[in-house]
């Protein structure tokens, strides 16, 4: 039998299961913690930092942190709420998003935390890459400007045998995640689909698929990312 804990989130007391993962033991007490990275029921890498929190005084990734009895978690300080936007907004700075002409707007997840940590004009110098759209593959097309490196693709998205189809390719500041050519030929239709569908951002494209859901009638056009959780 699974072992329940006692925890709190911003003074709230919380309930869940002995060793979940805090960004999912919130959730299911109608807390929202953001993340971009995270996907429930694979192995988390704390790779976009969103979802950091302080446990008992420490900051910590909540994707990467077990709940455990009598925790006292901080998720909406000032200064936690300021870490967030800055990281926010270092990804707007650091790549292309150019939402007004994305397939992706209205359905991207970092345009949604956006509006909801009210980022405007990010305060770090943008730099404008010069980045690739890699479009060479039968099913998908991907854009390195709207990668934000968050590894969910990596994580989650495998052939038959367990390959990953994507990968991490070159190092430092001019990492990307690249799709596996071989790979990309035998790929179902199913597994492109799934990769376009849990990419955050507009970085994995459908060919074919293209703005067939109207604006307006999108995800995040209808009611703001983390409300369908908060009570």
């Amino acid at each position: 039998m699974n072992e329940l804990v006692n925890f709190t989130i911003d003074k709230k007391e919380c309930m869940s299961t002995k060793g979940k993962y805090l960004v999912d033991a919130a959730a299911e007490n109608g807390i929202y913690i953001p993340t971009l990275c995270n996907i429930t029921g694979i192995q988390p890498r704390g790779a976009c930092r969103l979802c950091t929190v302080k446990v008992n005084g420490k900051l910590t990734t909540a994707c990467t942190t077990p709940v455990y009895n009598n925790m006292e978690v901080e998720n909406e300080s000032p200064e936690l709420q300021d870490l967030r936007k800055s990281i926010i907004e270092l990804m707007f700075a650091d790549g292309n998003h150019y939402c007004p002409y994305c397939e992706k707007s209205g359905d991207c997840e970092l345009q949604a935390i956006a509006y909801r940590y009210r980022v405007t004009v990010p305060r770090f110098p943008y730099s404008f890459p010069k980045r690739e759209i890699e479009a060479g593959h039968p099913l998908l097309a991907k854009d390195h400007n709207r990668c934000i490196l968050c590894k969910r693709c990596i994580k989650a998205v495998k052939d038959d045998d367990g390959r990953s189809i994507f990968a991490f390719a070159r190092r430092s500041h001019k990492l990307t995640i690249s799709v596996d050519t071989r790979l990309s030929h035998v790929m179902s239709p199913e597994k492109a689909a799934y990769a376009a569908e849990i990419c955050p951002v507009g970085a994995i494209l459908l060919k074919g698929a293209a703005f067939k859901k109207p604006i307006g009638e999108r995800k995040y056009d209808k009611k703001p990312i983390g409300t369908e959780l908060e009570m």
